[in-house]
């Protein structure tokens, strides 16, 4: 695809999660920014100042003299901004706020906003105060630097209703900027998702207003359709998410700004296949002795899948993939299967720290396999004595009486009766969802099960005394990643397994999965597998997706490799590089639309 030419001679892109990761958004600004710095001649990330974040993300530097006069400026009203570099590989330049001087300026803007919007937002809290403060600082800051640059066309972006109040400002104080807003997720279709109502079914019938009233998130749901309509371009990341938009909002969306990644920076289909035997190796591990005190099971025919996310039960499919794990450990038990099937649920929870004995499971594993490793050296040269002497093999001929006593000893204290846990860690087990779900679905990790479930409540950050990996490398030694949301207007998480080479689920709720369902050729689905489940009832949609669990169990290892092989390629049809050209699109429209009205 051309690439398009980029009108705006001045951008901002403005963010909550700019230098701190909270959610997907994070991905999006940090994923792009290099190519968003390569096609906007001055680009500029502006997001809050968090010092402990601050301190690992973001580097300071000395201002330019017109952007420090700005800066001068915005002190003497309490805000105080930090200039510097995002501390990732394309180093853009970023703008820190403090806004702590600020707060007492709170009501006069949520009376602005109702004089002008008819914004409510008199029950709001400091969940909407505190993005509202960011965004109105970002707002007065905006307005500084353009007037430093006259003749430079200036466009902002601004990113969720949480951004919103810098367009709203901006707009009042009718600075010449061209402004793009987009919509990641509406607040109200989240709510009504959350609260087990059949959002899709519901559009064409509920009222947006009392809805929104009634789930209590009224002030965002007006702050977003507000913007919606004021905003020179309004963009949404997903098809799905656009007909949501559009219902809930009155506004159709003018762009796509669909999500991408830098395909570029993720491994080759050979490095990921080295990469998946590594890591592989180290969740057996830990399945060894999360599992092994108890009974044991052959790992060579132990294939893992797993689920990763919020804690979101029902919009991320939580409870569809246990229903549907319950069935895959009844079809396997039947047929006396040798597959077993590792099932992860790293979904970040309430915890109360690793349980006491995974952590003596760890340690006594350790230390067999240290004391092994110890006597590796002459149990081999007993081994190629034994072979060249010709000799037959046994346990007295190459393990000492001494070494066996030891061993035993070890053994003795790494056994245990009873069954493996459902979890890591300690949790409220007997009010959790998952916990609750699984043991309804006769997943109960007993010796006869054939499916393992593991509910790994941590986030996956390479330091967590178990498996001790980042969320990429944990994804890149599994074999499928299962993600059945409802609720999910991009859906980050089956990209990044295919830019990983692994092989997923996804669905035709998730703006991801409407997407990729265009770009596959064949019928038969290969590497992302489309679960269908709009306007379907749950049984039906949870035997679907117990089928296609079972269906990629029974696959040959040639299967799974053409399945990671295809996942890769598709993975590339997502790719920052040619998804670019959605956002200098809509950029170029706002520019027009504020520089070229006499046109």
């Amino acid at each position: 695809m051309a690439k398009l030419k980029a009108d705006s001679d001045l951008l901002f892109e403005l963010s909550w999660e700019v230098c701190n990761k909270v959610g997907g958004i994070y991905t999006v600004v940090m994923s792009k920014a290099s190519l968003m710095k390569k096609h906007f001649k001055n680009y500029f990330l502006i997001g809050p100042y968090i010092q402990d974040k601050a301190k690992l993300e973001f580097e300071e530097e000395t201002p330019p003299k017109e952007i420090k006069e700005a800066f001068d400026d915005l002190v003497r009203e309490g805000i105080v901004c930090h200039y510097g570099k995002w501390k990732i590989k394309s180093e853009p330049f970023t703008i820190l706020i403090d806004f702590k001087g600020f707060v007492n300026k709170k009501n006069s803007i949520k009376k602005e906003l109702w004089d002008i919007y008819k914004i409510d937002s008199l029950n709001a809290g400091w969940d909407f105060e505190e993005p509202m403060l960011l965004s109105c600082c970002a707002g007065k800051l905006v307005e500084k630097i353009v007037g430093k640059y006259p003749q430079l066309k200036a466009s902002i972006q601004c990113h969720e209703w949480m951004t919103s109040f810098a367009i709203f400002y901006l707009k009042n104080r009718k600075v010449k900027i061209g402004t793009v807003f987009t919509t990641h997720a509406t607040m109200l279709g989240r709510s009504i998702a959350g609260n087990n109502i059949d959002l899709y079914n519901s559009l064409d019938k509920i009222n947006p207003e009392h809805e929104a009233y009634r789930l209590k998130v009224e002030s965002k749901f007006l702050t977003e359709k507000a913007c919606s309509h004021v905003s020179d371009v309004f963009t949404t990341v997903s098809e799905i998410t656009a007909i949501e938009a559009e219902k809930l909002f009155g506004k159709k969306a003018d762009v796509l700004t669909l999500n991408g990644l830098e395909i570029s920076k993720f491994p080759t289909i050979e490095e990921t296949s080295i990469k998946h035997i590594t890591v592989r190796e180290k969740i057996r591990e830990f399945l060894t002795y999360y599992f092994f005190p108890y009974y044991s099971f052959d790992l060579a025919h132990n294939l893992t899948y797993f689920i990763v996310g919020r804690y979101e039960y029902g919009n991320k499919g939580i409870d569809i993939f246990i229903k549907a794990l319950g069935k895959l450990n009844e079809r396997l038990k039947k047929e006396d299967s040798k597959r077993t099937i590792s099932a992860f649920f790293w979904i970040p929870a309430q915890q109360f720290g690793i349980k006491t004995e995974m952590l003596e499971n760890k340690n006594y594993y350790r230390h067999i396999r240290n004391f092994v490793n110890y006597h590796s050296e002459d149990i081999i040269n007993k081994i190629v004595s034994n072979i060249v002497s010709h000799k037959k093999m046994s346990v007295s001929n190459l393990f000492s009486d001494e070494f066996m006593e030891n061993l035993r000893k070890d053994i003795l204290h790494f056994k245990r009766s009873g069954n493996p846990s459902l979890s890591t860690h300690y949790m409220d087990e007997e009010k959790d969802p998952m916990i609750n779900e699984l043991k309804r679905n006769g997943l109960g990790n007993t010796e006869k099960d054939k499916v393992k479930a593991i509910v790994y409540p941590v986030y996956l950050n390479g330091n967590d005394e178990m498996i001790n990996l980042n969320y990429y490398d944990t994804m890149a030694g599994c074999h499928l990643g299962v993600f059945p949301s409802y609720y999910e207007p991009w859906g980050y998480t089956p990209l990044e397994a295919a830019a990983l080479g692994i092989a997923s689920i996804t669905t035709d709720l998730a703006g991801f999965g409407r997407f990729i369902e265009t770009k596959q050729k064949k019928k038969k689905q290969e590497g992302i597998f489309i679960l269908k489940r709009m306007n379907r009832k749950k049984e039906d949609i949870v035997k679907d997706l117990a089928d296609v669990l079972y269906n990629y169990s029974k696959l040959s290892h040639a299967e799974r490799v053409q399945n990671k092989t295809t996942a890769k390629t598709l993975s590339a049809m997502a790719n920052w590089d040619i998804l670019i050209n959605n956002y200098i699109e809509a950029h170029n429209i706002a520019i027009k639309k504020v520089f070229h009205k006499e046109k």
